[in-house]
């Protein structure tokens, strides 16, 4: 898998993303989530939970040179009463289109301003190096997929995982990854790994980088509570985690965030000022920034 052109004005973007803060809170209406209409292909063929996202062209020449935030649409079972996991499409489409303005707007990368729904076994899956599955906490592999996803990302893919909470959920994700991978094991990240520094220099505590959904986020003001109910979710869902799992060079293929909702940081960027500014611009778009970047650089 070729990381092509796309790239190759990150230099540029590193000093831009140095120089330039995260643009001015867009206020908002609050909506709900809601799936995509069946057989929607990008995120812009989904409703939106709140006003448009601009649009932008990329010139005709680069039409197969951009970055594609992929969100990957995966099977989902029930675990029971402690599962409180959510579906493939959870946050879409505003964190989708959020993180891809926000990319293109802050650096020089040239992003796609559609963003793709795939399945892990369409043929077009190898076209994109860079995809993303949210709240995997009920996730469940196919065999085809648990053997296309090992192929994926030993030939360069990248897989960022996010918003899932609790021990249960966690023990599900990991059973899931060991039939991809059953020879490696997802390894603690700390901060001082080159991925919370690589454009944005992320001096945060890992604790300090905990993200709740916009509702717990407001109330935290007061409560000082970032971590999701355990009555929901099961044990286990103070404590942040950042994990890797790493190929036999010790290439990075898979970024685990773990009880912490990146997604929503994303997607509620402007409905609410103290989570937009607590948790959007501080965290959420800096840490996806910099995975994005670490991914197609190494």
């Amino acid at each position: 898998m070729k990381r092509s052109l796309l790239f190759a004005g990150l230099l540029v973007a590193l000093l831009l993303a140095a120089s330039v803060g995260i643009a001015q809170y867009r206020s908002r209406g609050y909506s709900g989530d809601s799936p995509p209409p069946e057989g929607a292909r990008t995120a812009r063929e989904a409703a939106r939970h709140s006003p448009e996202t601009p649009d932008w062209k990329i010139e005709p020449e680069f039409r197969r040179d951009v970055f594609t935030f992929t969100r990957i649409h995966y099977t989902s079972v029930d675990r029971g009463r402690w599962s409180g996991a959510g579906e493939w499409w959870i946050d879409t489409p505003d964190s989708d289109l959020n993180l891809s303005f926000r990319l293109q707007q802050m650096t020089s990368v040239r992003v796609n301003p559609d963003g793709r729904y795939i399945e892990l076994t369409d043929r077009e899956l190898f076209d994109y190096p860079w995809i993303y599955i949210v709240e995997p906490g009920a996730l469940v592999f196919s065999e085809a997929e648990v053997t296309v996803l090992r192929k994926y990302l030993l030939n360069g893919g990248f897989l960022m995982v996010d918003d899932f909470w609790g021990d249960y959920q966690w023990e599900n994700f990991h059973r899931e990854m060991k039939r991809v991978f059953p020879e490696y094991e997802p390894e603690e990240l700390e901060m001082s790994h080159p991925i919370f520094h690589c454009v944005f220099n992320i001096t945060l505590q890992k604790q300090q980088m905990q993200i709740p959904n916009f509702m717990q986020g407001e109330r935290s003001q007061d409560t000082g509570i970032t971590w999701e109910s355990e009555y929901r979710h099961g044990p286990g869902t103070h404590d942040v985690h950042f994990r890797a799992i790493s190929d036999a060079k010790g290439r990075m293929m898979v970024f685990i965030a773990h009880n912490t909702d990146n997604g929503d940081g994303w997607e509620r960027e402007g409905e609410f000022k103290y989570f937009f500014s607590e948790f959007s611009e501080k965290k959420a778009y800096p840490l996806g920034i910099n995975v994005v970047f670490y991914a197609m650089t190494h």
